[in-house]
């Protein structure tokens, strides 16, 4: 017999296939210099990639606990492919627009669907409780990806600017032909007399009965901005400062290996800990990070950058693993689609607004609005979430 434990290799390597993006280390700059545009329209763009993703997020995971997370992510796959195929071609922002829309259409399937799929492999196997390490690890896959995609990408840039969107089609093509062999747990999935009430009564669950998830929800999103508008920024930032483009690349990968290793550490810093320490130390290594990114200049000032991939790295499997507790089998994936709903409408709203400001004031500047920003915001989201998670250990 084809056994379940297969799909957590799988999805290790799906992970690892998934993040492996050549294109990323330098795609701010191929949007300036090869397509021409503007900070402004580069976040606008994410903004827009955003609201897809708002749109998407919920009916693709709702989609992939009914019809199967093996289907959900066999077509984000052959999305992705088309995605980037696009790029290959693009000269416009009309051009880039179409790729992002697909490759958020590609990415709001996989929102939630592999990592339900990992839990549900689990809970068959009556692992459940280890989740974090297993979540933990496929992170670190994924990182890990990344950072051998982004540490050769300024040199390919530079002796063919299209070359890493070519790779990346081929990534996309080997994630596919792998998703086709993943199986589908055994679940117990009810057949509702009409979805659009059963996904109504999933987002009431969310975000009215269960206010612990509600907190949770709204805690991660909040953390997860934190730590993506750098992931546009950065490049102009280390532009700026006089980093050669050579560095662009084992930048990224330098990043991305801090993720890696905070995501692989994650639940082993959470046991030594706990929950709330845990918390504290995210929002000092946010206001950390800002604090040194506006105001330290020169070559190494992006340094400061790698406080707030560390926290995304410690952050993923220990806030994801609460999701999961407070999360129903038949309602999984479309929960964890709700929190990155909730992500993606905050960056879709304040987006264009960081493009904004980082056009008209420069990138060091933007980034001292943000930390004023996430001083303001944190705490709040931060003590809503610890009140109930004292309501629950009481």
């Amino acid at each position: 017999m084809k056994r379940l434990d297969a799909n957590i290799t799988k999805l290790y390597a799906f992970s690892f296939l998934q993040m492996t993006l050549f294109p990323m280390a330098i795609i701010t700059l191929f949007w300036k210099d090869h397509i021409g545009l503007s900070l402004t329209q580069i976040l606008l763009l994410q903004s827009i990639l955003s609201i897809v993703m708002v749109v998407m997020e919920y009916p693709t995971g709702y989609i992939s606990d009914r019809v199967g997370y093996r289907f959900a992510l066999s077509l984000a796959s052959l999305l992705g492919m088309t995605g980037w195929g696009v790029y290959t071609l693009a000269s416009t922002f009309s051009h880039v627009l179409v790729a992002e829309i697909l490759l958020g259409i590609s990415l709001a399937f996989i929102s939630g669907s592999d990592s339900a799929l990992l839990y549900e492999t689990l809970k068959a196997e009556g692992s459940e409780q280890d989740y974090a390490r297993y979540q933990g690890r496929m992170s670190g896959f994924a990182q890990t990806g990344e950072s051998l995609g982004a540490i050769f990408a300024g040199v390919m840039y530079v002796w063919a600017p299209l070359l890493p969107f070519i790779l990346q089609v081929g990534v996309w093509l080997l994630a596919l032909l792998l998703t086709r062999t993943m199986l589908e747990p055994p679940r117990l999935i009810a057949s509702p007399a009409s979805h659009l009430a059963d996904a109504l009564r999933s987002v009431r669950y969310a975000f009215v009965e269960n206010r612990r998830l509600r907190s949770i929800i709204l805690l991660n999103a909040a953390l997860g901005l934190a730590s993506f508008y750098q992931v546009w920024l950065i490049q102009p930032y280390m532009q700026h400062a006089g980093v050669p483009l050579a560095w662009f690349g084992p930048v990224w990968t330098g990043a991305n290996l801090c993720v890696a290793l905070g995501a692989l550490a994650s639940h082993r810093v959470t046991a030594l800990m706990g929950d709330r320490r845990m918390l504290l130390l995210f929002v000092l290594l946010v206001w950390g990070g800002y604090l040194g990114l506006g105001t330290a200049g020169g070559v190494w000032g992006f340094l400061f950058y790698y406080l707030l991939t560390i926290m995304r790295g410690l952050r993923g499997p220990l806030m994801l693993g609460h999701a999961h507790h407070e999360s129903p089998s038949s309602h999984r994936a479309g929960i964890l689609s709700l929190q990155s709903f909730c992500f993606r409408l905050m960056f879709a709203i304040s987006g264009p607004l960081v493009g904004l400001l980082a056009d008209a004031s420069g990138v060091r500047q933007t980034f001292r609005y943000l930390l004023v920003g996430f001083l303001v915001l944190l705490p709040p989201l931060a003590f809503v979430y610890v009140r109930h998670l004292r309501k629950t250990e009481d």
